[in-house]
């Protein structure tokens, strides 16, 4: 007989052991609420079992989700306000630097790398080279000034100014990111190049013009609603010659979606994610939504690629040091947020390598008849085709609570 996830499942209240009987194929999403609040645990490798989940679960909508579109999600998408913004993505991104350096690794970069060899490269490369290629892709030049708007703990803005020598500015709500980023701009050296404030976006000051301007997915948090106006602010900030880089999540196009067929997944993972994870971030949208505000706005688009199975292989890496993390995150923050991103983090490796989600990189100028086009024969925009094959290092050393955190270089090591 084959293995099931349900050889995986230990029930632990009487509800739970009505639930999970052979021949019964409970949700997916049912799982979801038993596994954080405790009702099961799982037994043996928690990879295997995501792995046979489909052998089991369905992925139908449970009351829970229901409830959780009209009470939350429907009042986020129409509101949007600075306040809410800022309460919803504080209390994510402020929940502890220790919280996400427990997955994110030493670079404390909180978006895709970009591998050459997923197989056999560390993570803090993939990170190296991701930085390095949009760097390049926005053809950085000694002197630019250059906006990162969603700038998390600041690392492309001193990527920058310590290898490219531009001006940077990064914007982030969170106060902690800011702290962090502040820090390692000042550990490299490039404090006079380089700062991060701690600011809305709607609060960057109106007038200043920008060499490059770049925002690696912080526009999901803008929201459907605002994107549009989000995208022509960026325009209005922008030099006649500057460039723009975007990198946006979203669920792919699915139009069948609400027809219970082989991508209901989707819903069901979007719909936790924005429960879960990343609350107000409804702009995780197919790619379409993303180059229709580009256009609107007047850019013109120079180069999409998708790098969503670079998302997966990072993840997984991040799923690794999240369990050799578990006994630092049980003591301080307990089971149910430890168990929380060990869902989130071993589900979305499967999600992003099935394509159920994907990522986009995008690079974008203004679509002007002086624009000039020519630039684009002799600097490439693929990152599959940039001399990448040896980025530059960005190491600092760490000490203490860091050090622990985040190990030595493990590379592609699984935990045992």
């Amino acid at each position: 007989m084959s293995a099931s996830a349900l050889d995986f499942i230990v029930p632990k209240t009487n509800s739970a052991r009505a639930r999970y009987q052979q021949g019964k194929r409970p949700s997916f999403g049912y799982f979801v609420e038993d596994f954080l609040d405790g009702s099961v645990d799982i037994k043996g490798n928690f990879e295997a079992f995501m792995e046979l989940r489909d052998s089991y679960f369905k992925y139908s909508l449970t009351p829970h989700h229901f409830k959780f579109f009209f009470t939350r999600l429907i009042p986020e998408v129409m509101i949007h306000s600075k306040a809410q913004d800022e309460r919803i993505v504080r209390s994510h991104y402020d929940r502890g630097n220790d919280f996400f350096a427990a997955f994110l690794g030493p670079r404390m970069v909180y978006t895709s790398g970009f591998f050459l060899d997923a197989e056999n490269e560390s993570l803090e490369t993939a990170q190296d080279r991701k930085m390095q290629m949009v760097c390049n892709k926005l053809m950085m030049q000694k002197g630019d000034r250059h906006l990162d708007i969603g700038c998390g703990w600041g690392t492309l803005i001193a990527y920058g100014a310590k290898n490219y020598g531009t001006d940077g500015t990064g914007v982030t709500i969170a106060q902690e990111g800011c702290e962090w980023g502040n820090q390692q701009i000042k550990d490299f050296g490039v404090s006079d190049t380089a700062r991060i404030l701690r600011a809305d976006y709607r609060d960057i000051p109106k007038g200043q013009k920008w060499d490059k301007i770049s925002c690696l997915e912080m526009g999901e948090h803008v929201g459907i609603r605002k994107f549009g106006g989000f995208i022509k602010m960026i325009y209005d900030m922008l030099e006649e010659d500057g460039m723009f880089y975007i990198q946006q999540a979203g669920l792919r196009a699915n139009p069948g979606i609400l027809k219970k067929g082989p991508h209901w997944q989707d819903l069901v993972w979007g719909l936790f994610m924005g429960e879960n994870i990343f609350s107000g971030a409804d702009a995780s949208t197919p790619l379409a939504f993303i180059i229709t505000a580009l256009q609107n706005a007047n850019f013109e688009v120079a180069h999409v690629e998708n790098i969503g199975i670079h998302y997966s292989h990072t993840i997984h890496q991040w799923y690794y040091n999240w369990m050799r993390n578990e006994e630092y995150i049980m003591e301080h923050y307990g089971q149910r947020w430890f168990r929380l991103w060990q869902l989130f983090l071993r589900w979305s490796v499967d999600i992003a390598a099935q394509g159920n989600s994907t990522c986009w990189s995008i690079t974008a100028h203004k679509n002007l008849d002086k624009t000039d086009r020519n630039k684009y024969i002799s600097d490439t925009q693929s990152g599959l085709r940039m001399d990448l094959n040896n980025p530059v290092t960005f190491d600092r050393p760490y000490d203490g609570k860091w050090a622990k955190l985040f190990g030595t270089k493990h590379g592609v090591t699984q935990p045992a």
